[in-house]
């Protein structure tokens, strides 16, 4: 399962990068959102790939994350029974109910500010595939 998370804005992007960030609902910045490792999922990271950096998210810190930032609607928190319930969900391959819990994770910016220059690619950069790296940028987001 990828996390992908937008980090630059909303200038100068073309038509088609704007549709498909529509389609992953990732309309901020610091906006993460879970995504099966699919050819069109893969696609459309490949698509966005200068605006966002993605990489494979580990049981811990996915957990960590649904407790912390998951959100029912109506901006309200889940309880620690939803939270696990949520987290066995996505675990098995199902997606979770949007009236469970919203499909956008709200990220604040990471502790410590972004390392590098945030328009190059990683490792130079903050932009691009990190692999197992993205837990740790999620772990100082949270």
């Amino acid at each position: 399962m990828y996390a992908v998370i937008r980090v630059r804005g909303l200038n100068h992007i073309r038509k088609p990068v704007k549709d498909t960030f529509t389609m992953l609902r990732l309309h901020r910045k610091m906006h993460c959102v879970l995504l099966e490792d699919t050819p069109i999922n893969k696609g459309m990271i490949q698509k966005v790939k200068d605006w966002t950096t993605f990489g494979e998210i580990n049981d811990d810190v996915l957990k960590a994350m649904i407790a912390k930032r998951g959100r029912k609607l109506g901006d309200v928190r889940l309880t620690p029974e939803e939270v696990e319930t949520v987290f066995q969900e996505i675990k098995s391959g199902k997606k979770p109910k949007d009236t469970i819990i919203k499909p956008v994770f709200r990220l604040t910016p990471p502790s410590g500010g972004f390392k590098k220059s945030i328009k190059g690619h990683y490792p130079k950069g903050e932009l691009g595939s990190r692999g197992d790296k993205i837990n740790d940028l999620i772990k100082r987001m949270i």
